[in-house]
């Protein structure tokens, strides 16, 4: 089978990134023909040359188009416009596929390919790992109503046009049927995380951590991941400082993004803090297993319910239970299988307070741990969901 698949983030596990793609690609390629167009722009973030830019097997046709989480909202808009152009121009020149698959966001690739599926008579599956334009519009990033009203239909046209439609989330999956779409065109594949590497990391390199911060002795609160205006930093900023009279918690912060000189600047001023670079993939899960307890924050925004993020999958597999800031399928699933906790969005007292007392009963802590890791081998092993993914791509590539 020929896949062709758009994904505008393409990075690598040298990246500090989630890669759920890259695993997808290095499983199918193996048995299928598969094509990648992507952007360049990662190439910059990478931190060391571990793996291929792209796994064997794959060819990859790249699309010179700058990105960066600190754009602003112009100079993304022209990237994502870009990005757009360059691609279709190298989707409609390809040989023709089986089957396209649009990895969303930004919704310009879902329209890209919902436009070269039409002109070449392909089917197409769309991912959706965001909810465009629900969270950029809740984000207060897209103003105008009339604009809007224009990105809301644009939504609701690809979710008809598109064979089916991938979620990452249940709530997601909740969120395109209430669109009035076919139950039977949407199936939720959790985002997952790389289970196996998570199994390989040892004690030593747990301890090398430890002693080179000198924790020991130390309990570890880690937040890994975008410091971003959607991950309500403020509160963590917050939660620190209320805790910076308990000499034995210590949090771990490991990433960059917006509020990063906030973070700079509370890291000279308290003793509890730790700030690290953004972590390659494969390094990330020493500090998970580093760890005590990890945050898995959001702003208290109903679009901000359904995601489905990797520092969720990639803490539990590691044996870390996680405190939830989402009253959505997250909350339901640490309270459903005990392997976290939940407190509510921007409530930093609330949140210390969860912390001292998680992290004074160790026996609890352990259990949910071992619960964690349990269920992340059974749910959330990617080269297990990859087998989902490729039914679908097989099924619509049938039709």
């Amino acid at each position: 089978m020929r896949i062709s698949i758009l994904h505008q983030h393409h990075a690598n596990p040298d990246c500090p990134a989630t890669c759920r793609q890259y695993t997808f690609m290095e499983q199918l390629a193996k048995r299928h023909r598969i094509t990648l167009v992507a952007t360049n722009a990662w190439r910059a973030l990478r931190m060391q040359r571990n793996y291929s830019w792209v796994p064997d097997g794959v060819e990859l046709h790249e699309c010179k188009v700058a990105y960066a989480n600190k754009m602003g909202v112009l100079p993304r808009l022209v990237s994502f416009v870009a990005f757009a152009a360059c691609s279709f121009f190298k989707l409609m020149r390809l040989p023709k596929a089986d089957v396209m698959w649009a990895v969303s966001v930004p919704l310009s690739v879902p329209f890209v390919i919902a436009q070269v599926a039409r002109l070449r008579r392909v089917p197409w599956v769309f991912e959706v790992q965001d909810l465009w334009p629900s969270f950029p519009i809740e984000m207060g990033a897209v103003k105008y109503k009339w604009l809007q009203n224009l990105l809301y239909r644009m939504e609701l046209s690809l979710y008809k046009q598109a064979s089916h439609i991938i979620t990452l989330s249940p709530d997601m999956t909740a969120y395109v049927i209430a669109k009035g779409i076919d139950p039977a065109k949407v199936s939720t594949v959790l985002n997952g995380t790389d289970v196996e590497q998570a199994s390989a990391v040892t004690e030593a390199e747990v301890e090398a951590i430890r002693a080179n911060y000198k924790l020991h002795d130390k309990q570890i609160v880690l937040y890994a991941g975008t410091y971003g205006r959607a991950n309500d930093i403020p509160t963590i900023m917050r939660t620190i400082e209320l805790l910076t009279n308990n000499p034995t918690i210590v949090f771990v912060l490991a990433g960059t993004g917006y509020y990063e000189p906030q973070l700079q600047a509370l890291a000279q001023r308290v003793p509890n803090l730790i700030l690290l670079k953004p972590q390659p993939r494969d390094h990330v899960f020493t500090l998970f297993k580093l760890a005590d307890l990890s945050l898995v924050t959001f702003n208290d925004l109903p679009v901000l319910r359904s995601n489905s993020p990797a520092k969720f999958y990639d803490s539990l597999a590691c044996g870390t239970p996680v405190i939830v800031t989402n009253p959505g399928w997250t909350k339901e699933f640490v309270e459903n299988y005990s392997c976290g906790w939940y407190t509510p969005a921007e409530q930093p007292a609330l949140l210390a307070q969860t912390i001292a007392q998680v992290l004074s009963e160790s026996e609890q802590l352990a259990v949910a741990g071992e619960r964690g890791a349990t269920i992340a081998r059974q749910l959330f092993d990617r080269n297990k969901l990859v087998k989902d993914v490729e039914t679908i791509l097989k099924r619509v590539a049938d039709q």
